[in-house]
């Protein structure tokens, strides 16, 4: 195996490094499921339950891997109570809370231009 060694700045490796942990991230979060749930959450500590019932349409295997992919990028902290039978809550983190922040704007975004998209939508579909 070859490995090429990166000849430009200790500078220039750390914005690469950035720029390609971002892009995972938003491979990550930019799915409609990790979004709901980060809505739903808001500033709520929920239950999986609870979780399920507030996101029509997600299945419980979906929510698993969401939350877990949502934990593992410390967007939401997973707290396990020691009684029987286990209580799980879920509570977004602070940068949790500052990506809900810009999902609302997305969610104000859509709202304010739903008119103009689905016109459009309409125009292009005909």
């Amino acid at each position: 195996m070859v490995t090429k060694q990166f000849m430009g700045s200790r500078d220039e490796a750390d914005l690469r490094r950035a720029d390609s942990l971002a892009r995972e991230i938003f491979s990550d979060v930019a799915n409609k499921w990790a979004l709901l749930i980060i809505e739903a959450l808001g500033e709520r500590t929920l239950r999986f339950g609870e979780l399920r019932d507030e996101i029509e349409g997600i299945s419980h295997k979906m929510l698993t891997q969401n939350l877990r992919m949502l934990e593992r990028n410390g967007l939401v902290e997973r707290t396990v109570h020691p009684v029987v039978p286990p209580r799980v809550e879920y509570t977004l983190t602070e940068p949790g809370q500052a990506l809900r922040v810009t999902i609302d704007g997305l969610c104000d975004w859509t709202h304010r231009y739903l008119g103009h998209i689905e016109a459009s939508r309409h125009r292009f579909d005909d």
